[in-house]
């Protein structure tokens, strides 16, 4: 069996290379630097910026903690730790994809059938294609959107300084993660959204409370914030205008980043001519990642569902096991999700607002990082925990789910893209709050946090 994957981000080389311990040949085609956006200008990268901001803001509180030092750092110098890092790990991956039964092949793709790819002159064929193109910056049709000091995702990661003023437009994970980075290293920094709530995707719990430590941090954030425009003064500086409630507003800013989302990569792909289904949202498949035409596969960000890193991982496992003929016990519908903000957010499963839209009674026990005993010993309260859980309904309804069974949970608090792991296992296999309950936990560690809302 010979299979064809487009695109080289973590859905696709990890894919490349289960499918070659399988002993299946693998044409893998890379339009761009392996490891996709993940690795080159989302993922990595940023986190590495996350971890210097982190240290810079404990750095902060160690004269009120005992130990003078006054924090100063060096952003080209943190530039250059980013980039050695990110070079590291693509070296990783070229390494892994040297497997005698991959062939890793560079350019753009555009296919030909539902069995042909091809690269410039050169055509592959193979019995099945995976498409793994993955996802680019949106950008909003505004006037002054391609001002020199408008950049995207990808251009503020090469910032060798701060900017004295950063306006964000977009309040999602994108925007929220730069906004907290770039407030540690020392930017005045606004967030403008257009969704009533910060993350919109989140519990509205968790985005009101993060949205409030944010604040204390002194990041400015306007929801409900409609942008409509930004100008450039003599002077460089850049003024972005919005409205709010009816009102005309504008801020200052010396770069504004578009943090707006992404939207799929469907360009030169030649869908349509082959008849594949798709939308400006992505290309359309089944629950094995079939697209509408039979041995063609999509996967990660660009059938634009949830554009995560590890979601198009196991999207790829599944696609790879409908090709061998082999079940999974995956759970698509299961996805963690982190905000790597100051303090960390994290959520899985349902939200108490995803269950009144479902009809199913819920009831939620909360838990504060505050009363936790390594929090404290860490100087880092600030936090919330929330779990979801079935409640029983009136007696000779119908129960869509059994009460006590534990239905999602949503953190921000140290550590927390960490922790939510462990309730997403449990809701994994079905298990109820009573069983996590009998559950022994360390002492002190954060995750007792979890204990405490179980308990609540």
């Amino acid at each position: 069996m010979r299979i064809i994957i487009i695109g080289a981000g973590p859905g696709g080389y990890e894919t490349a290379l289960e499918a070659a311990k399988r002993g299946i040949e693998v044409t893998l085609i890379a339009g761009g630097p392996l490891g996709g956006t993940c690795l080159n200008e989302g993922c990595i990268p940023t986190k590495t910026l996350c971890h210097y901001a982190e240290l810079i803001e404990q750095m902060s509180k160690a004269e009120a903690l005992g130990i003078t030092s006054a924090p100063a750092f060096d952003l080209a110098k943190i530039q250059e730790r980013k980039a050695a890092v990110v070079e590291q790990l693509k070296g990783g991956v070229a390494q892994l994809m040297r497997h005698k039964l991959i062939t890793l092949v560079e350019g753009c793709a555009r296919l030909v059938d539902a069995r042909t790819v091809a690269v410039g002159e050169e055509r592959y064929t193979a019995d099945h294609i995976i498409i793994a193109t993955g996802s680019v910056s949106a950008s909003l049709p505004i006037p002054g959107a391609d001002l020199p000091g408008v950049v995207s995702s990808k251009e503020i990661l090469e910032l060798t300084e701060a900017p004295r003023r950063l306006a964000v437009i977009g309040g999602g994970v994108i925007g929220l993660e730069f906004a907290s980075i770039f407030r540690s290293f020392g930017s005045e920094v606004s967030v403008l959204e257009y969704a009533p709530t910060i993350l919109p995707r989140f519990d509205t719990d968790l985005a009101k409370r993060l949205k409030l430590s944010l604040t204390k941090r002194g990041i400015a954030i306007e929801t409900s914030a409609q942008v409509s425009g930004i100008a450039a003064a003599a002077d460089g500086a850049l003024t972005v205008s919005y409205l709010s409630k009816g009102a005309e507003c504008a801020i200052e800013a010396d770069t504004v980043l578009m943090a707006v989302g992404r939207r799929p990569n469907l360009d030169s792909l030649n869908l349509a001519d082959i008849g594949i289904e798709f939308t400006r949202r992505g290309i359309t498949v089944d629950s094995n990642m079939q697209a509408s035409v039979p041995g063609v596969y999509a996967i990660g960000d660009i059938t634009g569902g949830m554009m995560l890193a590890h979601a198009a991982t196991f999207q790829g496992l599944r696609a790879l096991n409908h090709i061998c003929g082999e079940p999974d016990g995956i759970d698509l519908g299961l996805v963690p999700a982190a905000v790597f903000t100051m303090p960390e957010a994290a959520m899985v499963g349902l939200t108490e607002d995803d269950a009144k839209v479902q009809g199913v009674p819920v009831k939620c026990l909360k838990a504060q990082f505050r009363a936790n005993g390594k929090a404290v010993s860490m100087d880092d309260t600030d936090g919330f925990c929330k779990i979801i859980v079935a409640a029983e309904q009136p007696e000779g309804s119908a129960a869509p789910v059994a009460a006590g069974r534990i239905l999602g949970c949503h953190l921000f608090g140290p550590h927390s893209a960490d922790i939510i792991h462990e309730i997403s296992a449990l809701i994994a296999r079905g298990a109820t709050i009573a069983e996590f309950q009998s559950l022994i936990h360390a002492h002190p560690t954060l995750s007792e946090v979890l204990q405490s809302a179980a308990r609540a």
